[in-house]
This record gives structure tokens, C-alpha cells and sequence, in this order.
């Protein structure tokens, strides 16, 4: 996939650059999340850029900042406390998941433009369905009428980025009404397909990669290789 930036807008400063693309396809939450701990870890000034894209089973994630009163009713699904940043939300199928592993220091953008660049993509790939997308001034993610349809949470270490977005595809809403979503009570959350677009996520995928290689001056790589997805806790 060559997605190398044309030269127009924020993206055009950033200079062009591989990076590996790994499918994961469906996982659990908790192997990957360790995984790209260990990732992060481990890099150094000459590591790769990677970019993971995953579709989780259900499960709540709270981030650093989430409180156990915003889980209203879990049931079944389990809940974890992660090291992102941000409240409460949920991952489940057909639900777009992508993890940026990025250096950000080496991409020469900070945090506040990763956020913008992430979510500009987004914005830019539900434009292709002419579902016209916005950000909310104080609440990170993309929504649509005032309902959300794609959410951040994002960690920064030593300069480099790891956890990511989550897209709303073609999964089943439900269980957004047993949390508060990302703390505020009353959220209204939506999906692609609630809002004409595709009922899968494979016609999604591909304009969603490309807009966000364009946004950090990408040349994705893709590659058949998983990580090391064992995790013993």
C-alpha cells in the first residue's frame, strides 16, 4: 500500500517513512495490550514504525483517568483497567481498532497533532461514504450529529505512541448503554452502518489505513507476522 503523503495540509510536513501494517485480525484485549507494551519498551531510535489493526472480543477498557462508577451494569463483559489515557468504552466485533506504534520524537509531531491527525483521518474516511464527521471542542474521538462514532485514548512514552482508536463499524450498540462512554452520562454513540455506510468492516479498513498513512507521511509495509500475543499474568 503506497501512501505516500502528496504535499497538502498538515501531513505534507512530515517526511515519508515505512512502516509495518500487521492484521491481527479478531483477539482478546489483554494479550495485544501487553504486546504493545513490550513493543514500546523494547524499541529504540531505529525501530520501525508499526501500525496493528484488531478487532477485540467484548470487553470495557477504563483508562487512567476512568472511574469504576461509569461501568453501570458490565454483566458478562469483563472490565480492565488500562495505561491509556481517558474514561471508559467499549471494543467489540465489528468495531475498527488501530494501534499507532509511532515515534513520534522521529516524526517530528507532538501529541496535541497526533490527536488531530488521527482524528482528521477518520473524519477524511467517513467523508468516502459522505458521512460527514466532526470533533467536539473538550472531547477527543469523531462524531456525527452530536453522536459518537469513533473514540481515542492514547498513551505517549518516551516520545513514542502506542494504543490508538476505535471506529464503530457494524457492531451492536448495546452495550454502550451499560457504561457512561468515555464519562459522560447520556453519550450518544452511533456506527458506519447506522449512518449509511458499509454493514462490515473489510470496505472500511483500507480507506481508513490510507487516510492515516497520509497523515503521518506513511509507506505501509504490510506483513503476515503477528506478534508475540503469549501473555501470562
Amino acid at each position: 500500500m503506497d501512501a505516500v503523503n502528496s504535499g497538502t495540509g498538515p501531513a505534507a510536513r512530515v517526511a515519508a517513512r515505512t512502516a509495518t501494517l500487521r492484521d491481527l485480525g479478531r483477539q482478546g484485549y489483554e494479550p495485544v495490550w501487553h504486546a504493545m507494551q513490550r513493543f514500546t519498551d523494547a524499541r529504540d531510535d531505529s525501530t520501525t514504525d508499526e501500525l496493528w489493526l484488531v478487532e477485540h472480543d467484548p470487553v470495557f477498557t477504563l483508562g487512567q483517568a476512568g472511574k469504576d462508577e461509569h461501568v453501570l451494569a458490565p454483566g458478562d463483559i469483563p472490565v480492565l483497567h488500562v495505561d491509556r489515557g481517558g474514561q471508559v468504552t467499549y471494543h467489540g466485533p465489528g468495531q475498527i481498532v488501530v494501534y499507532p506504534l509511532l515515534d513520534l520524537r522521529r516524526l517530528g509531531i507532538g501529541v496535541r497533532d497526533y490527536v488531530c491527525r488521527i482524528e482528521q483521518a477518520i473524519i477524511d474516511t467517513l467523508d468516502e461514504w459522505n458521512i460527514g464527521a466532526e470533533r467536539l471542542d473538550g472531547a477527543p474521538g469523531v462524531y456525527v450529529g452530536g453522536a459518537k462514532v469513533a473514540a481515542l485514548g492514547i498513551r505517549v512514552r518516551r516520545g513514542c505512541s502506542f494504543h490508538g482508536l476505535a471506529l464503530n463499524v457494524a457492531l451492536d450498540l448495546e452495550p454502550f448503554h451499560r457504561i457512561n462512554p468515555c464519562g459522560y452520562a447520556g453519550m450518544q454513540v452511533t456506527s458506519v452502518l447506522d449512518l449509511g455506510g458499509p454493514s462490515g468492516i473489510d470496505p472500511v479498513k483500507p480507506v481508513l489505513l490510507s487516510h492515516l498513512a497520509q497523515q503521518f507521511g506513511l509507506e505501509l509495509r504490510p506483513t503476515p507476522e503477528l506478534p508475540d500475543l503469549n501473555f501470562a499474568a
